[in-house]
């Protein structure tokens, strides 16, 4: 009896060792599966998933897995590509636009000089408003197709953030004068540098602060910490959380604004703020605001 007891506790022992080993191999393969999906779906690449595993379940899951990997592939190239197409469209289309726009403006200068009567001169007065938001609007089509189809550019470069940001107030005090808005601006004594591209970042303060411009209620508060964060807040009625939400979306308009705004400022801020590896936010509270910019110390 002791001897069947015995070898029953033997035969039990080696099939629990059996299902360790078992359990410990299949924990294997899915530990491999999960950090090859994860290595291929981060990066561009046709190499499949190979698991060490004979087990046929566990291989049955990495062919399957292999399958919808490479249909992601797939779309994901289609994406590139189509994007690439749109981008190069809206840059020959805009190209194509700014010459006749131009012609357009030059007539109308032409038109100034020559005698004509007061209804005339308010007609003309009117089509040159429109011409040059036409205008405008082209300039800034091509700007984004240029800024989000071309990567790199200027070599960064070691640069104060508070100067930059200094300069682009400065280039829109007309701007901010004529919605009688007078900015509140904090910042900190000692200098705050990073490396970056000077005239991209010019260029997303410069687009933040004419969205604050569109919306604003009145006001506009610019404040940059010791961290380097720069964050852009004001009240804006016409707002709310969903509309902020979609800010940075290609070629969104809040309806009042859409008239003279292609939705595409804050889209190239982001665009550039992401290229020099900074990250660019928008939270609408309490009836404001706050669109932050922050460039990590590297």
């Amino acid at each position: 009896m002791v001897f069947w007891l015995c070898c029953l506790n033997g035969i039990l022992a080696f099939i629990i060792l059996i299902l360790i080993i078992k359990i410990c191999l299949l924990k294997r393969s899915a530990d491999e599966i999960a950090d090859s999906f994860a290595d291929r779906t981060a990066s561009d690449t046709n190499t499949l998933i190979d698991i060490s595993s004979r087990d046929r379940h566990m291989r049955k899951l990495a062919d399957s897995i292999n399958k919808e990997l490479l249909l992601l592939q797939d779309d994901r190239r289609r994406f590139r590509q189509g994007d690439r197409e749109l981008k190069n469209a809206v840059t020959n289309i805009s190209h194509d636009l700014r010459t006749p726009l131009t012609a357009i403006c030059g007539y109308l200068d032409l038109l100034d000089r020559e005698e004509k009567s007061d209804a005339v001169s308010r007609y003309l007065k009117i089509i040159r408003g429109r011409t040059e938001n036409m205008r405008q609007l082209t300039e800034e089509l091509f700007r984004y197709s240029v800024f989000t189809t071309v990567s790199g550019g200027t070599p960064d470069e070691p640069v104060v953030l508070s100067h930059c940001l200094e300069d682009s107030i400065s280039a829109l005090y007309s701007s901010l004068k004529q919605k009688h808005i007078t900015p509140e601006i904090s910042m900190p004594e000692q200098k705050i540098s990073r490396m970056l591209n000077r005239n991209a970042l010019s260029r997303i303060f410069g687009n933040i602060i004419n969205n604050a411009v569109k919306y604003s209620d009145g006001d506009l508060v610019i404040t940059l910490t010791g961290d380097g964060d720069i964050t852009f807040s004001n009240h804006a009625s016409q707002l709310d959380e969903i509309r902020v939400g979609r800010l940075f979306d290609r070629f969104y308009t809040v309806e009042t604004a859409s008239a003279e705004s292609t939705g595409l400022g804050l889209s190239i801020a982001k665009a550039l703020t992401e290229q020099m590896g900074g990250e660019i936010t928008a939270q609408y509270e309490d009836g404001m605001i706050r669109v932050k910019v922050c460039f990590p110390l590297l």
